[in-house]
């Protein structure tokens, strides 16, 4: 394992230019379709290593094709993510988000830049067939994948990889496995309709807090006494608002919340049990409930074939036991399951930790991830889009 391997195939200029290219990116981050600034850099970057095929798509993605060595070979796709999440930055880093409660807390401004380094390699030594750059908005809010594929840009592509930065593991390491890799991800919301009337006489009203409250602790139950204990899911309420003053029962309380599964099945179960659980618990303390269910991404698995490809792109590229199983379960989504449904590829998880440092849980203030992780992901994801090409 050896994350200097990757930094030797680009020249000095290049790693100046890449790290330059990641430090703007993080200074000004830009929230789900609001990527204006950071897909006119993007687009620049791109343009600087003579690329004439860059164009928008979508709004703000930005999407480029490297030409391959055989006009008539398969095509395949490198997707890096570009938006930034609604959180105030505390890393203390020297180039720190400018925007005021807005920051790169994720890694996709890694996730950009090794996108683009990809490319940069892409084109100093091309894959069989053509190679497409995806720099794609809006993976936060779990809409931009599919608006790439609604656009046309990924027709006719054989194969996608992409990647994410994961500060459990040092940089030089990747996972690289087949099977399970994220859960889906969607969105609930449940209104609970009671009525109103002073607190000091509840019985004159239908209290929806408490029913609410009732709705909270047995929707908790689904994971526990519907589904297998060997099947992952988790059911988690983010949010309840309800009231305006403390001596008034309020007309209603709204809830909402995530379900996340690893399979279709348990997928479905959860969306049936969340209505049957509100609705059932709401009627029991004489109030209703309005369940709402907004899908996400579905969950990723890996296809063996393209993930022996990706295995075999990384160890290329670091050596000899750099590619380590994840050895969690992982119940995030990654809107990059939506490429997955139209289109065989593998997602990876690369090591952003740097020597001395400890793990830090993405989507918080402190998160950064290691600037050499830029040179892991865009060296493996560039050798998987020629491993891809060699075997298609």
């Amino acid at each position: 394992m050896s994350p200097d391997s990757a930094e030797r195939h680009f020249t000095d200029d290049e790693r100046e230019r890449l790290v330059s290219l990641r430090r703007a990116l993080h200074r000004h981050p830009e929230l789900s379709w609001k990527e204006e600034r950071t897909a006119a850099r993007l687009e620049e970057a791109l343009g600087e290593l003579g690329l004439s095929e860059v164009r928008r798509v979508a709004g703000t993605g930005v999407v480029a094709r490297v030409r391959g060595t055989d006009p008539a070979a398969p095509v395949v796709a490198v997707r890096g993510d570009i938006d930034a999440l609604p959180i105030q930055e505390a890393t203390g880093l020297p180039f720190a988000s400018e925007v005021d409660g807005v920051m790169h807390a994720c890694g996709h401004d890694v996730h950009a830049t090794w996108a683009v380094g990809a490319a940069m390699l892409l084109v100093r030594a091309p894959a069989r067939g053509d190679v497409v750059i995806v720099l794609q908005p809006a993976e936060e809010v779990g809409a931009g994948a599919a608006a790439i594929l609604a656009s046309g840009a990924l027709d006719g592509v054989s194969a996608i990889f992409g990647g994410h930065v994961d500060r459990r593991f040092p940089v030089g390491q990747v996972v690289a496995e087949a099977g399970p890799l994220a859960a889906s991800a969607d969105a609930f919301s449940i209104v609970v309709q009671g009525k109103g009337a002073h607190g000091a006489r509840p019985h004159e009203g239908v209290d929806p807090v408490v029913a609410a409250s009732a709705i909270v602790l047995a929707l908790q139950t689904i994971v526990s006494r519907r589904l297998d204990p060997g099947a992952a899911a988790v059911v988690s309420v983010g949010s309840i608002h309800g009231g305006s003053a403390p001596n008034v029962i309020p007309e209603r309380v709204d809830l909402s919340g995530t379900l996340r599964a690893m399979h279709p099945d348990v997928r479905r179960l959860l969306h049936d049990e969340v209505g049957a659980v509100a609705t059932a618990v709401a009627a029991a303390h004489g109030a209703s409930a309005l369940v709402t269910i907004e899908r996400g991404p579905p969950p990723i698995v890996n296809p063996a074939r393209e993930a022996r490809w990706a295995r075999a792109a990384a160890e290329r590229v670091l050596g000899t036991g750099s590619v380590v199983p994840f050895g969690v379960t992982n119940m995030g989504g990654e809107d990059f399951a939506c490429y997955m449904e139209h289109i065989p590829g593998c997602f990876l998880r690369i090591g952003a930790r740097e020597p001395g440092g400890s793990p830090a849980p993405a989507h918080s203030p402190g998160f950064v991830a290691a600037e050499a992780s830029i040179f892991v992901g865009a060296a493996v994801l560039a050798e998987c889009a020629r491993e891809a090409a060699r075997n298609l």
